[in-house]
C-alpha cells in the first residue's frame, strides 16, 4: 500500500508508480503528471511551436494513460510517453498537412475556402475516404493500423496483442501507411478535378 504524501511518490520509481497506477491509484498517476508533463510539454512546444496545441496533445496523453491504466502494458514509462507524444504529434501535422492540402486545391480550383463549410465538408468527405482505404486494405493490416493510428497502441504493446512479432508489426503499419497515402492522393486529385468541373 502506498502512502498517499506526495515525497512518497516523488521517491517511487517509473516501475513502481506503474505497479501503483494499474490498481487505480490516483497519487502515482499524479505524480507521473508532475513528473514528465512539463518534459513533454516543451517538446511538443518545440516540435509545433504552437503553445495551446502543445498542450492539448499532453493533456489527451495522459488521460489516455488513465484511462487505460488497467490494460496498458508499459515497460519503460518515460519511453512509452515520448513514443506515445510523437505519434500524436506527427498525426496533428498530417492532419494539418491534409487541411492546406485541401485549401490549395481549393484555391487553384478557383473556390473559395470557407473555415466553417468547406472545412466541414472536407472533413467528412476526408473521413469517408479514409474509412474507405481501410476498407480495402487487409484484415490483419487493417487491424494493426486501427490499434496504432485510432487506439494509440505502441508497436510492443501491439505485437502482444496480436500475436506476431514487432517486425511484422511494423511491416504492416509501413503497408497500411503506404496504401492509405496512396488512395488519399487519389481522393485528393478527384476532388481538385471534380471542383474544377463541377
Amino acid at each position: 500500500m502506498f502512502s498517499s504524501s506526495s515525497s512518497s511518490y516523488a521517491a517511487l520509481s517509473d516501475a513502481e508508480l506503474l505497479i501503483a497506477l494499474c490498481t487505480d491509484d490516483e497519487g502515482s498517476f499524479t505524480e507521473i503528471y508532475q513528473r514528465y508533463c512539463y518534459q513533454l510539454f516543451t517538446v511538443a512546444y518545440r516540435k509545433l511551436k504552437n503553445r495551446e496545441v502543445a498542450e492539448e496533445l499532453v493533456q489527451d496523453l495522459f488521460e489516455n494513460l488513465w484511462n487505460r491504466r488497467a490494460s496498458h502494458e508499459i515497460a519503460q514509462l518515460k519511453q512509452y510517453l515520448f513514443s506515445a507524444l510523437r505519434y500524436r504529434i506527427i498525426n496533428y501535422v498530417k492532419a494539418q498537412q491534409v487541411r492546406a492540402g485541401y485549401e490549395l486545391y481549393c484555391r487553384l480550383a478557383g473556390t473559395k475556402f470557407d473555415t466553417t463549410t468547406e472545412d466541414t465538408l472536407a472533413h467528412g468527405e476526408l473521413s469517408a475516404a479514409l474509412l474507405a482505404g481501410m476498407r480495402k486494405l487487409p484484415a490483419k493490416t487493417r487491424e494493426i493500423f486501427q490499434l496504432s493510428r485510432l487506439e494509440q497502441y505502441s508497436v510492443a504493446e501491439i505485437s502482444g496483442r496480436v500475436n506476431l512479432s514487432e517486425k511484422t508489426v511494423e511491416y504492416h503499419l509501413t503497408k497500411s501507411l503506404k496504401l492509405l497515402r496512396s488512395y488519399l492522393q487519389d481522393f485528393l486529385v478527384l476532388s481538385l478535378v471534380m471542383f474544377y468541373y463541377f
